[in-house]
């Protein structure tokens, strides 16, 4: 595979371009939304003719600015976000005409406030269950509102024409990224999970949405090709994991690298960064609105109680994979995802699937300790 390495180094090079491309986009008059979570739903945007952009919040270089203001206690990903905002040192962030949050955590809706005072904050109420009616209610007016505030703040009309073509693009763009993961249920796998997570972590600063198109269908094109030549960059022997946990990305790119060092390797990301996302389409028939709505209360997220579809999407995933065994990747103060490690445990235990937590935060200290924790992991299976 040593002539595919652009193709990875392409999407890991759209994040540090991307800064260029949206000073660019912002020089040309478009509006840019800054977004942190998966359940923002973003073909609003799409529809409107906005630019949406996942916020800086994956490095520890602003932690210590962030807790001026935040107690140290919490977590990395709260802190960094907000390190990143008041230190203008995410572009992305400094671009943002507004930014989106979600009250996914009490971490993230507390920091909010603070945000609030330098940015323009819209926050969506996000229900704590998934199966109430009163829940679908309150989420599909939370889109509403949002529909609303994009429409005020852009002096634009998101028509039901434009948020079903919106729909319909995003989901080519979400069947794609399923497609580049799924390339990894051959044995062994035709690329590392880091190159993976290159895949489906840059994509998302790549923000002309039709050459972002055209760019997964020739990377998956050129990465089939290799492989039916014989190139590929796995062993026979690597023992197939399944990751899971917080959203991976940045710093917690060190996991994979240690998994992967120590004999693994990731062939699917259970996370917001992979299938948890991608795995499944908007409808694309009735109120565009109410599909919003189903699609995304149905996520995965550890926020959610109880939570089975997290459960099912996994285990789905490691029959699927043929998972050798799943590494959990939970954020150090991440409570709710820390407190459902347990039912993961169990419920992995119930189907012989071999289980590690790793918690951790964004500094490099912990390395070592993590690539002992998982070279023994690798080696007992």
């Amino acid at each position: 595979m040593r002539d595919l390495p652009e193709i990875f180094d392409s999407f890991s090079e759209a994040r540090r371009q991307g800064f260029l491309a949206m000073k660019s986009l912002k020089e040309q008059g478009f509006g840019v939304a800054g977004i942190f979570c998966s359940y923002v739903p973003v073909e609003l945007f799409l529809a409107a003719g906005v630019i949406y952009v996942g916020l800086c919040s994956t490095s520890e270089e602003t932690i210590p600015e962030a807790e001026k203001t935040l107690p140290r206690n919490l977590c990395p990903l709260i802190k960094a976000s907000y390190g990143f905002a008041v230190t203008d040192k995410c572009p992305y962030m400094y671009f943002s005409d507004m930014v989106v949050g979600e009250t996914t955590c009490d971490g993230k809706v507390k920091m909010y406030e603070y945000l609030g005072k330098i940015k323009d904050v819209h926050v969506m109420e996000l229900p704590r269950t998934q199966y109430k009616e009163s829940s679908r209610a309150l989420w599909l007016s939370e889109i509403r509102l949002l529909q609303q505030k994009i429409e005020q703040k852009f002096n634009v009309e998101i028509s039901e024409v434009k948020l079903r073509e919106a729909v319909r693009k995003r989901n080519r763009e979400r069947a794609l990224l399923k497609a580049v993961y799924e390339l990894s249920l051959a044995s062994p796998p035709p690329m590392t999970g880091l190159q993976q997570l290159q895949i489906l972590y840059g994509a998302q600063y790549r923000f002309n949405h039709e050459e972002k198109v055209r760019e997964l269908e020739e990377t998956i094109k050129r990465i089939k090709e290799a492989y039916t030549a014989g190139r590929g960059p796995v062993s026979e022997k690597a023992r197939r994991i399944v990751i899971t946990g917080c959203p991976m990305g940045g710093a917690t790119e060190k996991v994979v690298r240690v998994i992967e060092e120590s004999g693994g390797v990731v062939v699917a990301y259970e996370n917001c960064t992979g299938a948890k996302q991608y795995d499944r389409q908007v409808a694309e028939t009735g109120d565009p609105c109410e599909a919003l709505c189903d699609y995304y209360l149905a996520i995965g997220c550890s926020v959610m109680s109880p939570n089975p579809n997290r459960l099912e999407l996994l285990g789905r995933l490691c029959a699927q994979f043929a998972a050798d065994g799943v590494v959990e990747m939970t954020l150090q103060s991440c409570h709710t995802y820390a407190v459902e490690t347990q039912a993961v445990r169990d419920f992995l235990k119930a189907r012989n699937i071999p289980f590690l937590s790793l918690e951790t935060d964004y500094s490099p200290g912990d390395t070592a300790q993590l690539k002992t924790r998982a070279a023994a992991f690798i080696e007992m299976l």
